[in-house]
């Protein structure tokens, strides 16, 4: 039987979602526990890779098991078990064929970034006093609708076979002293959402200009683009799957 997880976790001490050979995840931490409870080995596979210190509100994982198991209390044992940064809201069983990372239709992420300093949220919005013209940044996002190919955005040497990626909706919003940006995609690149954010930034800072991002699309080239914002501040906030792949 093929199951899905819905969790979500602080990613500050955890070396991103996907197991590492030196470093830990929070795959690693998760197939642990499952393993553990279920007493089998149980393997899971993500809904996609988050970066080292990225956070995620909403992610999905897949594991198969043929043991039976009640989940409500499944979900009891694993969350009592797991560390605190990480909590499980569901699971549920889906079809055999379901795939977290394949069956998704889109995924959005939010980055957020505090105005003025906080004495709370260091650890999870990137800190800038400097005044940015948003009006010129949410511009900019109508850009990005209008390419699909996002090579200059993408973390280099990965192992992607395209940089195609439809982005559905981008846009800045501003609640009191956090400035958050919004982008929804049917998939991402490696170091994508920090890249396109540091590039917007420049933008507000008036390094670069709006239709600068034009030149920096079509160049295909990272160095062009702007810096990696931080990775506390970025959030997996949400995926959709279709309806039937649930049973």
């Amino acid at each position: 039987m093929r199951y899905f997880i819905e969790l979500s976790y602080n990613g500050k001490v955890y070396h991103g979602w996907q197991n590492q050979p030196n470093a830990i995840s929070v795959q690693q931490v998760l197939e642990e526990a499952l393993s553990i409870l279920l007493q089998d080995k149980i393997e899971i596979v993500g809904a996609g890779r988050t970066d080292a210190g990225v956070h995620a509100k909403q992610m999905y994982a897949h594991f198969d098991c043929d043991i039976l198991f009640d989940i409500a209390q499944l979900i009891y044992k694993l969350n009592s078990f797991l560390p605190k940064d990480v909590a499980i809201h569901n699971i549920f069983k889906v079809k055999p064929a379901a795939h977290a990372r394949f069956d998704a239709l889109s995924r959005t992420y939010h980055y957020k970034i505090s105005t003025s300093k906080n004495a709370f949220n260091f650890d999870f919005a990137y800190e800038m006093h400097l005044p940015l013209d948003v009006d010129k940044m949410n511009d900019a996002c109508k850009i990005l609708l209008a390419y699909n190919d996002f090579q200059c955005f993408s973390k280099s040497n990965t192992d992607v076979k395209t940089y195609h990626c439809k982005i559905e909706m981008a846009n800045w919003y501003v609640e009191n002293d956090t400035l958050t940006f919004v982008i929804t995609a049917d998939r991402f690149l490696r170091n994508m959402v920090r890249a396109i954010v540091g590039t917007l930034i420049n933008i507000g800072l008036g390094k670069l200009e709006v239709d600068d991002l034009h030149t920096i699309i079509k160049s295909k080239d990272r160095s062009e683009a702007g810096f990696s914002v931080p990775a506390h501040g970025l959030y997996l906030t949400k995926i959709i799957y279709p309806d039937t792949i649930a049973l």
